[in-house]
């Protein structure tokens, strides 16, 4: 077995197990804590989760290292969530598992099942493979580089829908939005003039990986993190979609900004940003 295959292999293995659980404890009374933004919250699940993950990877792989939403950087010693972090940080060939435990957690602790657990895994500061796994719906997303993006071991690629008013794309917004960060408020406003059907689900990584299958035709937002897109941004690619920033630059996963589309609308989504925001944000 090819090692990039049994590190995917191994990721659909801990993700599945750790989305197993969640959704099995998810009845039960649930520990919520909020992060330093009040609608920002946590569950004893996530840390849990993310744990799991780790313990399950060093033993198999001692020398791999972690960037995960819950417990940090473990290429930084003093234990924080320090970004921005760097591609090939820990040198050539090095492994870093990028890991969200629970994405989509405020869906997760109101009982709403729209969270997924993900995990992408980046050699050489390339992201090679990765997963979405959606317990809720048993489907489990998976990527390799090169070797096309699955659901359940069916290939899938993006919508071939060309016309908008007859798409459907999705948006989230950051923690912050009564601030309204670049603008979000009037891009919002701005899709919705057009006349296009938007979702919000709450979930960054499902929304890629929705992009990726053909439900969605775009998926526009700011305010991410690598957790939030590491697997789901090369899904969207290997199933024939383009990601960029919001300056229309190629997407990397260290930096803030996203438009995933099947092609044949990113222009548009692009134009409505610049128009909105009048800002090049990265």
């Amino acid at each position: 077995m090819h090692i990039i295959e049994d590190y995917l292999s191994l990721a659909a293995e801990v993700a599945r197990e750790a989305g197993d659980y969640a959704k099995s404890v998810q009845v039960s009374e649930l520990t919520i804590t909020t992060k330093t933004n009040e609608m920002d919250i946590v569950t004893q699940v996530d840390s849990r989760n993310e744990q799991t993950i780790r313990d399950s990877v060093i033993a198999r792989y001692p020398d791999h290292t972690f960037l995960g939403e819950e417990l940090g950087n473990s290429e930084d010693s003093s234990g924080t969530n320090s970004l921005p972090f760097h591609k090939g940080k820990a040198g050539e060939g090095s492994v870093r598992w990028i890991i969200d435990p629970v994405d989509g957690t405020v869906n997760y602790a109101h009982g709403l099942p729209l969270w997924c657990v993900t995990i992408g895994v980046e050699v050489g500061g390339i992201v090679e493979c990765g997963v979405v796994y959606n317990p809720n719906l048993n489907e489990m997303f998976t990527v390799r580089r090169g070797h096309g993006a699955f659901l359940n071991g069916k290939r899938i690629q993006v919508s071939k829908q060309s016309n908008y008013k007859q798409g459907l794309f999705v948006t989230g917004f950051p923690y912050n939005v009564h601030e309204n960060p670049g603008k979000v408020i009037e891009q919002f406003v701005g899709f919705l003039s057009r006349g296009m059907l938007v979702r919000r689900l709450g979930s960054a990584a499902l929304d890629l990986a929705y992009v990726a299958c053909g439900r969605f035709e775009g998926f526009w937002e700011i305010g991410l993190s690598p957790w939030d897109t590491s697997a789901g941004q090369l899904m969207v690619r290997e199933a024939g979609g383009r990601v960029t920033h919001y300056d229309g630059t190629d997407y990397d996963i260290y930096k803030k900004s996203i438009i995933a589309t099947n092609d044949l609308h990113h222009d548009m989504i692009f134009d409505i940003i610049s128009e909105t925001s009048k800002a090049s944000l990265q």
